[in-house]
């Protein structure tokens, strides 16, 4: 299939799709949801025929009795584990049914061996400059303990000698992002949630088909979502045609699996080993504001330059070689010239499958060290109970603690259930704002003018617990003030949550915010 050039030049792989049932029903995704709809048929039909049987009863409550001792007794999280017992109340056996199927990670347990493999084995490729710890020591051991946790589950260093520019827009991202892609001469990694045809794409997409022409080694790998949203099952072969190598991580099939909870939503981008990309911003017009949806479409990144960027090539090969039958590092060995800069950059990874919690974690370390005030951008706000106490505990003893939240939802769930935690939050002090102007997609803490964290992690457990995530932690960056000033500068778009506000919400996102608290931890 040969390239489409629209009149502006934006290339298009893809003709333009068509809304409507009709399409939905006769596309891949429709297919994909008929099949997955008759495996549920058939187990609740095998279901019905086994409560026929002669002591199901004490067979059922045995089962029972034994579910929820292992459910208690199980390493998870403690808001998790009062939502299953709240499921257990009212839908016993297909509750305990339901998880035993994700304890046992159905469907998924190879790729999870498999990655915990690759990143057990390419552990030693980025060396620790041992100088950099005792310098970041005598200025903050609190950050040197957080290093130290985060390299209990990856090699990430941390770093001088990287220049972090923030971008407080995706069309600022966008922007950096052309020319750094026009200068690469030896590779182009591209690693993000969404990939949706448009401008921002058809652009960059010029641009790589070009390069991977001139002999560049550019690969792409998105989350397999994307061929129900956005992209075609075969689209990794049409890349292909014109010299990209690309992979949809974890592809849709349609088989009840547990792989279908670890989507990779992570967003980097990486050039020849002297430039990284991380942030909010996935390649849709939408993040842009080129097109609207719900409203204008706040969001945020980082471009790092130099050391630093060492790590975010081993995050994508980290991905990238799961399916490859001999795992190659190269990318990683590169050495460049070091700058001079001021502050210290740790770029970090969250993995689901290793058990430890790392985008929380650092989160609430940043909450319990802050001094004077920590503000958070966030679009979504569900969370358990160890980061509502590290909120509430900070604002108590007299941190300024302030979030801003969208204005307009993208998602009416989501935006129910962050509705939830407003007043427990408020009546600690916590102060709470939503943006005017529309959606805020941004993923942004920072505190005290010396610590920021910018990434694609969100407050909630999508995020927090299922989701492959990323983000660069800044530690005295002359950067931090201007992320602070983007987060004044937003303020003066937003309104002010108060006791009078939450009293006028309507009855109906009341109700929908209390019925969907019992399921938040499996949202």
């Amino acid at each position: 299939m040969e390239k489409l050039k629209e009149a502006t030049g934006i290339i298009r792989l893809l003709p333009k799709r068509k809304n409507g049932l009709k399409r939905l029903i006769f596309s891949r995704a429709g297919f994909f949801i008929l099949l997955m709809l008759v495996q549920l048929i058939l187990l609740a039909v095998i279901y019905d025929f086994f409560m026929e049987l002669e002591l199901l009863a004490l067979f059922q409550s045995v089962f029972l009795i034994l579910m929820l001792l292992y459910l208690f007794n199980v390493d998870m999280d403690s808001s998790a584990k009062l939502t299953w017992s709240g499921l257990f109340m009212f839908f016993p056996v297909p509750t305990a049914l339901l998880l035993l199927f994700t304890r046992l990670d159905v469907g998924h347990r190879k790729e999870k061996k498999r990655l915990n493999e690759i990143v057990k084995d390419s552990k030693g490729l980025i060396e620790q400059d041992p100088m950099t710890i005792i310098k970041q020591e005598l200025i903050d051991s609190g950050t040197a303990d957080l290093h130290f946790y985060i390299n209990r589950s990856g090699r990430f260093p941390i770093y001088e000698n990287t220049k972090v520019d923030f971008f407080a827009s995706g069309e600022e991202k966008f922007s950096a992002m052309i020319p750094q892609l026009k200068a690469a001469e030896k590779f182009i990694f591209l690693e993000y949630f969404i990939i949706d045809e448009g401008l921002m794409w058809g652009s960059i997409l010029n641009i790589l088909i070009d390069k991977a022409a001139k002999g560049v080694d550019v690969r792409v790998m998105y989350d397999g979502m994307c061929e129900i949203s956005t992209l075609t099952h075969n689209y990794p072969k049409l890349l292909g045609m014109h010299g990209i190598k690309c992979k949809a991580f974890s592809q849709i099939k349609p088989f009840v699996s547990t792989s279908y909870n670890y989507r990779d939503h992570r967003k980097i981008l990486v050039i020849d080993g002297k430039v990284a990309f991380n942030g909010g911003v996935n390649l849709a017009d939408e993040y842009i504001n080129r097109i609207e949806r719900f409203g204008h479409w706040k969001d945020t990144a980082v471009m790092l330059r130099g050391d630093a960027v060492q790590s975010f090539t081993l995050m994508f090969l980290q991905m990238w070689n799961m399916t490859e039958q001999v795992p190659a590092w190269d990318e990683c060995r590169l050495s460049f010239p070091a700058k001079t800069t001021d502050g210290f950059v740790m770029p970090y990874c969250d993995n689901p499958l290793d058990g430890e919690q790392v985008g929380e974690s650092v989160f609430i370390d940043m909450l319990y060290r802050s001094i004077s005030y920590i503000h958070i951008m966030t679009p979504y706000l569900i969370l358990d109970n160890e980061l509502e106490t590290a909120l509430k505990y900070a604002a108590k003893r007299g941190v300024e603690v302030k979030i801003i939240l969208p204005g307009i939802p993208d998602k009416m769930s989501a935006y129910s259930l962050a509705k939830t935690h407003y007043k427990s939050l408020m009546k600690a002090g916590v102060k709470i704002y939503e943006y005017v102007p529309g959606f805020v997609h941004a993923k942004v803490f920072v505190t005290d003018n010396e610590k920021a964290v910018v990434g694609t992690i969100n407050l909630d457990y999508r995020s927090l617990y299922h989701h492959f995530e990323c983000a660069t932690y800044l530690f005295r960056t002359s950067c931090i003030s201007e992320i602070e000033q983007d987060f004044q500068n937003t303020l003066e778009k937003c309104r002010l949550v108060t006791e009078e506000t939450i009293r006028n919400q309507k009855l109906s996102m009341k109700i929908r915010g209390r019925i969907l608290k019992l399921f938040a931890p499996l949202m």
